[in-house]
């Protein structure tokens, strides 16, 4: 297949183009000479000529994005917290997608990764090869890394005790994956920056989102409840990127859905609805290229998602189909396991596809009508915070304080898009004498002082009084802010409930507008950045102690907490007085030797006699219809051996093409249409079955389909790692 290539420098013409418009607006030498020197101009045969209004005000803009899928073979999926939830292979891949925007004197770094969260490991492992790279050109303050929230990616990159739990340690090859993949695709951002225009737009999409604790969202104040028309946030915004032509280069959606449409049953890497949702914008706009390739760049990221759900047929009881109970999302048979929401497709993958492909048509069609300019300058600010010890001010006379981090009881009970499997349910307020008995044994009892501050909570495990082998919970936190013109991005370190997050838009608005050059700013929510801290409620929300708040680490002042401290950075920005800002403590970053990977090393793999590794175990069929399945099962090796993958696949569909007599790669492991089952067997046997699920779209023709992997061997005491291929048989689609 054809590939694109993104290329190369700046024609005379277009030079003097650029004086003339710097003659004509007055935009400073300085902006000349960094624009002579960087940018890297793309011109496809299709470019429309140049617009006949230049743009106020003139921005380099670039865009990027790599493949950061690590090992997808053992290692547990990042989001539902089961053990046992281990990768098998890849529905789709898991991709970085950095863009740069610089306005001649300050630059800033918006970064939408498909993983879960973003983990302060992660974010201090990507600071420090930015470091090494650029020195002090892309830093604390003007990089935001905010993971999808996808509960399909991989886990093994934290460093604090509680996650390494639920992530079987510490896995090096996972977090090399992601940071490799994040950097590569600021590298590229970076290499692209060219001048181009902004542009902004918003509406509203129905029918995909879902509020899971509406009895907790009830509780907030009715005269605040009554200003909107939903429980949850149906607003989509968009930034739209091009070059001075007008010719798209990317764009950044943000809409508030939890990335849950692949369930807990899942065991196959993906990158969700929201991963869907870019693959089809990409795919639309980058015509002729395999996934992951192509200079369009389109990130779908995560907002106030925290009490918001896509599995919008709702929660019933799945093994009787009567309702669950409204306060606690229990079933009389089975508790909360039992209650769960599905839709709205039949299964994962229909919901997954319907969802993604909503939020993208409504994204598409925000693109195609962007007209509001974004223009204004450049801010970014950013501070450590210790949020165990924040002195938050409620009025003139009241000042109240956060907590220790604690998780209560109704923590361990889940959600409706994943149930706890021991009898907690949601809404607790009073402890269980049992469960309660059971962490005084294991793990000591909460302090007196941490009870007190955390009520009504009755405390599960109070993480932040637990230190070994290192901390259970984070004490020092991000925040941070930046602004591009009249777009306020406000990076929350965790998952943010609907209230919430208009309480934080509503205050941010609110400071920055003290000012007359931010009139009129667009406050965005971008979720799951630069550490993860759980949720954070309401106050309100927090007194019913769903799944939400009983995950709300510091206690019910968090949220004011944090509004407090986002107040502070768009004060601070507005008056521009950033450089004033206090840095904040710097977190830890604890040495490799005190971290572990509790996932066992891959053993040498085996074959069944009289085969060899690749050999086709169950054939193709001659013949598929569009809309069929052609299925394949190959011997394989343990994923784990082949390394780094990224930007590389396990399996290739390929047609055959009688006028060149050439196999021409259609599909591979990133695409939509084919699943990579990893199967892993007994006595370090497995197989790995391909599927490609033949689109409509698919040409007749012949085709066949090829898996590529690696098998570990002893030769004498030596470990050896040995490529290997297969191929299926040729079929036809007819």
């Amino acid at each position: 297949m054809a590939r694109k290539s993104v290329c190369c420098g700046l024609s005379t013409l277009e030079m003097l183009l650029i004086v003339l418009f710097v003659l004509m607006t007055g935009v400073s030498v300085g902006l000349i000479s960094v624009m002579a020197t960087k940018w890297n101009a793309d011109s496809s045969p299709e470019e429309p000529s140049p617009t006949a209004r230049p743009p106020e005000t003139l921005f380099l803009v670039g865009v990027g994005r790599a493949d950061c899928t690590g090992p997808v073979g053992d290692v547990p999926l990042m989001g539902y917290a089961n053990l046992d939830q281990t990768a098998r292979g890849i529905h789709t891949r898991l991709y970085s997608r950095a863009f740069i925007v610089d306005d001649g004197s300050k630059r800033v770094v918006f970064v939408s990764a498909d993983i879960g969260m973003v983990s302060q490991r992660l974010r201090l492992e990507v600071m420090r090869e930015l470091q090494a790279n650029y020195g002090n050109l892309y830093g604390q303050d003007n990089v935001v890394l905010s993971g999808t929230h996808t509960h399909s990616g991989l886990a093994g990159y934290f460093q604090y005790t509680l996650f390494m739990i639920t992530s079987k340690g510490y896995i090096k090859p996972s977090i090399q994956a992601i940071v490799k993949g994040i950097v590569q695709s600021i590298d590229t951002a970076h290499k692209n920056l060219k001048p181009g225009r902004i542009f902004l737009n918003k509406g509203e999409l129905e029918d995909s989102n879902l509020n899971r604790s509406p009895h907790s969202y009830l509780n907030n104040p009715a005269e605040e409840r009554n200003r909107y028309k939903s429980n949850t946030d149906k607003q989509v915004v968009i930034l739209k990127f091009t070059n001075l032509h007008g010719d798209g280069l990317g764009m950044i959606s943000w809409f508030a859905v939890h990335p849950v449409s692949m369930n807990y049953t899942n065991r196959m890497v993906s990158g969700d609805n929201l991963g869907y949702a870019s693959y089809l914008f990409e795919q639309e706009k980058n015509i002729g290229s395999l996934p992951g390739e192509g200079p369009f760049v389109a990130a779908f990221a995560s907002s106030n998602l925290g009490d918001v759900s896509p599995n919008t047929r709702g929660p019933y009881c799945v093994n009787t189909g009567e309702a669950c109970d409204y306060v606690n999302s229990s079933c009389p048979i089975g508790g909360t396991k039992m209650c769960v929401a599905m839709g709205p497709g039949k299964d994962m993958f229909e919901s997954t596809r319907i969802i993604g492909q909503n939020i993208y048509q409504k994204a598409k069609e925000l693109y195609g009508g962007a007209q509001q300019e974004v223009r204004g300058v450049l801010h970014a600010a950013h501070q450590w915070v210790n949020m165990t010890d924040v002195t938050v001010q409620l009025n003139s006379t009241h000042t109240v304080k956060t907590c220790k981090p604690a998780l209560g009881h109704s923590f361990a009970a889940g959600t409706i898009d994943g149930g706890g499997d021991l009898n907690f349910t949601q809404g607790a307020v009073e402890g269980d004498p049992f469960w309660d008995g059971v962490r005084d044994t294991l793990l000591g009892p909460p302090s007196n002082e941490t009870q007190d501050c955390h009520q009504p909570k009755p405390i599960l495990f109070s993480t932040g009084e637990m230190k070994k082998p290192l901390p259970w919970h984070p004490d020092i936190v991000d925040v941070q802010m930046i602004t591009i013109g009249s777009v306020a991005i406000v990076a929350i370190p965790g998952e943010v409930t609907t209230m919430s997050g208009r309480r934080i838009r509503e205050a941010v608005k609110q400071e920055l507008e003290t000012q007359a050059a931010f009139a009129n700013t667009e406050v965005v929510i971008a979720g799951l950045c630069n550490i993860y801290t759980h949720y954070i409620t309401t106050y309100e929300e927090y007194q019913v102690q769903r799944y939400e708040a009983a995950s709300t680490i510091y206690g019910p002042h968090t949220l004011s907490a944090y509004m407090q401290l986002f107040r502070g950075l768009a004060r601070a920005i507005a008056e521009g007085t950033v450089g004033k800002l206090p840095k904040g403590p710097e977190p830890p970053f604890f040495n490799d030797s005190q971290l572990s990977s509790l996932l066992p090393a891959v053993p040498v793999d085996r074959k069944p006699e009289n085969t060899s590794f690749g050999q086709v175990l169950e054939q193709v069929l001659p013949t598929y219809k569009r809309g069929e399945v052609a299925s394949v099962t190959f011997v394989s090796g343990n994923p784990r051996n082949s390394g780094d993958m990224r930007e590389k696949t396990f399996i290739t569909v390929e047609q055959y093409h009688n006028q060149t007599q050439q196999w021409d790669i259609v599909y591979t492991d990133a695409s939509w249409e084919t699943r990579f089952h990893w199967v892993k067997g007994s006595g370090a046997q497995s197989n790995a079955t391909v599927e490609w699920h033949i689109p409509p779209s698919a040409q007749l023709g012949s085709y066949r389909i090829r898996h590529f992997g690696h098998y570990k061997e002893l030769k004498g005491l030596r470990p050896v790692i040995t490529a290997y291929e297969g191929t299926s048989d040729v079929f036809r689609v007819s």
